[in-house]
């Protein structure tokens, strides 16, 4: 089993999850902002084009980022950062959903569309027209967890999930292309902090965040 991996915000969620779980898998590296993500060979395995997948010992690919941590789970349960049990799984799931629709695509999108237009234009449909208005749907969404997580520690209460990973690592990287954290997020600047001195924190970054000058 191999994870086919790259800079960027989602392969660092995973490297994140691997950290926590204190999984070691094979990374094959792949050239994300030279675009080897879309095109074949990557794309004969992944036909979406996203980064990253994970590789099985038969060949079969598995993509996106929420199920190949679902898959690594299944198969590595402790320490659980998904749930121990149906109603623990359920409500990561239920917050790593919100925190998708309401913060991050809006995020990702709002920089794919501006700051990232120049990488993206001729990848996938963008709309500089609409980018302004993603980041501050994004920053609502953020004033809305804001008040979720007052007296937690974690956005599923006292413990770590995938909701907090996703959420972790598309902040990260949307602070460095112009979308910070309100400091007035007082709930939330607290959380990113907790999450920002986790030792898989650092370890999931990529080596070449440092060279490209964004967090992935």
């Amino acid at each position: 089993m191999k994870l086919l991996n790259s800079f960027g915000p989602n392969p660092r969620m995973v490297r994140m999850f691997l950290a926590e779980k204190g999984i070691e898998l094979d990374l094959v590296e792949h050239d994300l902002m030279g675009g080897e993500n879309r095109r074949p060979p990557y794309t004969d395995k992944n036909p979406g084009g996203q980064m990253p997948s994970l590789e099985l010992d038969d060949g079969t690919v598995i993509a996106e980022t929420v199920v190949i941590c679902d898959f690594l789970e299944d198969h590595h349960p402790t320490p659980a950062l998904i749930g121990a049990n149906p109603t623990e799984r359920a409500e990561a799931r239920m917050w790593n959903r919100r925190i998708e629709q309401r913060i991050t695509e809006n995020m990702y999108n709002g920089f794919r569309f501006s700051e990232g237009l120049e990488i993206f234009k001729d990848r996938m449909v963008c709309r500089p027209e609409a980018a302004e208005g993603l980041k501050a749907m994004a920053a609502d969404g953020l004033s809305w967890l804001d008040k979720q997580l007052e007296g937690k520690q974690f956005i599923c209460g006292d413990r770590l999930t995938i909701a907090d990973l996703v959420l972790y690592c598309c902040t990260d990287f949307a602070a460095g292309v112009g979308q910070t954290i309100d400091p007035s997020l007082k709930n939330v600047t607290a959380w990113f902090e907790r999450m920002d001195s986790r030792p898989s924190a650092k370890a999931s970054l990529h080596p070449a965040a440092g060279q490209v000058g964004m967090k992935g």
